[in-house]
């Protein structure tokens, strides 16, 4: 979701950009992987979080042609975690998660202090746990994929010349897919030149999801570093 403002004189063509970022999201919820297994509650700062962490991508995605709009941001990570469970037996877990969102929408404000985008689209979901207790004598992986409703709104608010914010939000779900699920993504941008954009700010994301005995209500929130390559 970090994108800046295309120029005015490109309304009639479309512009894009793509951005790469760091996100050093800590992590906090409950999880029920499956019917009968116990609830886990956890609360991870990013450093705990980097511990365990097995690998992870985050890239987000703007287009326009005059009022219209469309973005979209990708999120990908995966963490294991070694331990014992009672009585005493080795253990360890895995949990991958995967986002997409992807949403069109209109330009309803647009001038030299400020754009507003109105926009409405989907996010997909996969959530997959792995665990293996007793080097594999007991091993369990479940899995589920569900899409998301959401609507949303960004706005651009110039600054400066050459600074700018991004405020960002997002909420669906409505048991559609998940009960639940919102962001939130505040930025200050500095432009480095015509193509480069660096950003800094916050990111929030959450997801509740409830389906037989599965339950996953999970809250990944932390700052984030980005550099916008605009095309």
């Amino acid at each position: 979701m970090l994108i800046q403002t295309l120029p005015a004189a490109a309304d009639s063509e479309w512009k894009g950009q793509l951005t790469p970022y760091l996100w050093a999201s800590g992590l906090g919820g409950d999880l029920r992987p499956f019917q009968g297994a116990p609830t886990l509650s956890f609360d991870k700062s990013f450093s705990d979080v980097m511990d365990d962490l097995d690998g992870a991508l985050f890239l987000s995605g703007y287009a326009r042609q005059n009022r219209f709009v469309l973005l979209g941001d990708y999120s990908y990570s995966s963490s294991s975690k070694q331990g014992k469970i009672a009585p005493g037996l080795p253990a360890r877990g895995k949990l991958s998660q995967r986002s997409m969102t992807l949403a069109a929408g209109y330009r309803a404000i647009s001038s030299d202090e400020m754009t507003l985008d109105v926009l409405a689209g989907l996010r997909a979901w996969n959530l997959k746990v792995k665990t293996s207790v007793a080097g594999g004598m007991v091993q369990a992986s479940p899995s589920e994929s569900f899409v998301d409703p959401l609507m949303a709104l960004r706005a651009n608010i110039a600054l400066s010349p050459q600074w700018s914010t991004i405020l960002y939000v997002d909420a669906g779900g409505f048991g559609a897919g998940s009960d639940r699920t919102y962001q939130v993504v505040a930025t200050v941008n500095y432009q480095m030149n015509d193509q480069l954009y660096l950003s800094a700010g916050y990111r929030k994301l959450n997801v509740d999801y409830r389906s037989g005995g599965t339950k996953v209500d999970v809250t990944m929130a932390g700052p984030l570093l980005g550099m916008t390559w605009r095309f």
